[in-house]
């Protein structure tokens, strides 16, 4: 049995303006202003200035921090809402892996066809996959209704095939949907075929070796 795949970012009040207006005070007749009382006019200023420029400096940080908030809020309640939302499609966890070497190739077919050897040529959609911890998922995506066969293989050389022995028999694992079983060769397209409603679509292909 041989299957072959696809390797496919001013109006504020500056401290020289308080000073400048401190200073002009009126002297009218009659009236004196000793330089004590000056003083603690100017400084009565100078620190109605200071209060005002680090309220408004409060004010401001205030705001920046609500911007900046609301900028977090909005990026991160799509990204969190996308996780936990997956995408329609088939997806199908591979069993059975006894090693981490090579490759997964998956190969998603719509009929008959080439079933299952002529990967390259009639399968509607190829997966290559690296293999971590012996664990292996492939996710066919926007697949639209139908009816659909998987064939699986252990590319442990990563030549792109199934590769089998001088009778033969394969040497490296493989597997079909519904777990289809191959006795004298490669199971048909109806043994291993499903349907499916384009929602999602979750189950398991255990390889064989």
């Amino acid at each position: 049995m041989r299957i072959r795949f696809a390797a496919r970012p001013d109006s504020g009040i500056r401290c020289n303006d308080l000073e400048s207006e401190g200073n002009s005070v009126e002297n009218r007749p009659g009236q004196h202003v000793g330089s004590a009382g000056k003083t603690m006019h100017e400084s009565a200023i100078r620190k109605s200035g200071v209060i005002s420029m680090a309220s408004r400096a409060r004010v401001t940080m205030g705001i920046r921090c609500v911007a900046w908030f609301a900028a977090l809020m909005f990026v991160t309640i799509p990204v969190i809402a996308f996780a936990q939302t997956p995408c329609p499609g088939i997806h199908v966890q591979i069993l059975n892996i006894r090693n981490s070497t090579g490759t997964v190739d998956c190969a998603l077919f719509e009929s008959s066809v080439g079933f299952p050897n002529e990967f390259l040529r009639s399968a509607m959609n190829v997966m290559v996959l690296k293999i971590r911890k012996t664990q292996a998922r492939c996710h066919f995506e926007d697949i639209p209704p139908g009816t659909y066969a998987i064939a699986v293989i252990h590319d442990e050389n990563m030549n792109g095939r199934l590769d089998d022995n001088l009778i033969g028999i394969p040497t490296e694992g493989y597997g079909f949907s519904k777990d289809a079983k191959a006795l004298f060769g490669a199971p048909s397209f109806s043994a291993a075929s499903f349907p499916y409603d384009g929602q999602n679509l979750d189950f398991t292909i255990s390889l064989q070796y």
